[in-house]
């Protein structure tokens, strides 16, 4: 049994999700839970945010997020990759930062523009 409070909603339902039962969950007071509590259970996944290094820009530093979860057991690793990236102004939002974060098919996006200085 693992137990989970979902973040699906505002409620925070305290879910119980039973691995030896077909992952049943149970304690939630709606289907987004069920769902949650089993993808939490089998493959969590999550959705990183960061900044990367920006040179000639009218600051140094850009937001990025990955467009879509990554596996949880990966985030550590994309850290790493994302901290060794540098992007040359000017910078969109949308522009991509990496390609195929660590071969997740996941892209790291930027979430904020810079100018050129």
């Amino acid at each position: 049994m693992k137990n989970f409070i979902c973040i699906m909603c505002p409620k925070g339902c305290h879910l119980t999700v039973d691995e030896a039962n077909d992952y049943q969950v149970s304690g939630h007071s709606c289907n987004k839970g069920v769902k949650y509590g089993k993808a939490e259970a089998t493959n969590p996944i999550r959705v990183v945010t960061s900044t990367v290094r920006v040179e000639g820009g009218d600051a140094h530093l850009c937001s990025v997020k990955t467009a879509d979860g990554i596996p949880k057991k990966l985030v550590l690793e994309a850290m790493k990759e994302i901290n060794s990236v540098q992007l040359q102004a000017p910078v969109k939002i949308g522009d991509i930062a990496i390609k195929n974060l660590l071969d997740t098919g996941i892209d790291v996006v930027t979430t904020s523009e810079m100018k050129s200085a």
